[in-house]
């Protein structure tokens, strides 16, 4: 390999277009593809958490999340915690939990960036075997 072509191989592994979940993301609504929410993905105690950082929707962004069971019962959708203890496996980001504060139901997780495009973070909950995809856009500051 070449000088010139490993000097910007080593700058593209260090630029800010991370190949990694973490960061913020732009959820999207399914039906309307309406932007709807950011939610920051982070590493805490080795396990991948994911919180609501900010809502577009003005009218719904001081809306405790009565849907909620448990601890998250009341509390702001705006800060909640949606995205518990997953972990890495493999290619995958999963055995953890996504919850959906507009129902309150919890879903099984699976988490991984689109082959082709590490700028979308498909999301993938489940029921059983049962499952629905969603992609969300990453936010580049």
């Amino acid at each position: 390999m070449n000088k010139n072509a490993l000097i910007l191989l080593l700058l593209f592994s260090f630029s800010g277009y991370a190949q990694d979940i973490f960061g913020q993301w732009t959820t999207v609504d399914d039906e309307t593809k309406e932007k709807k929410s950011i939610v920051e993905i982070y590493k805490r105690d080795d396990k991948v958490y994911g919180k609501i950082i900010e809502i577009f929707d003005a009218s719904k962004r001081d809306l405790p999340c009565v849907f909620c069971s448990g601890e998250d019962y009341n509390k702001p959708v705006l800060g909640l915690e949606i995205i518990k203890n997953i972990k890495k496996d493999g290619d995958y980001y999963k055995k953890g939990t996504i919850i959906n504060p507009e129902n309150g139901k919890t879903y099984k997780l699976r988490l991984t960036l689109e082959e082709d495009n590490n700028n979308l973070l498909q999301v993938r909950g489940y029921i059983s075997f049962f499952y629905q995809t969603q992609y969300w856009e990453r936010v580049i500051q």
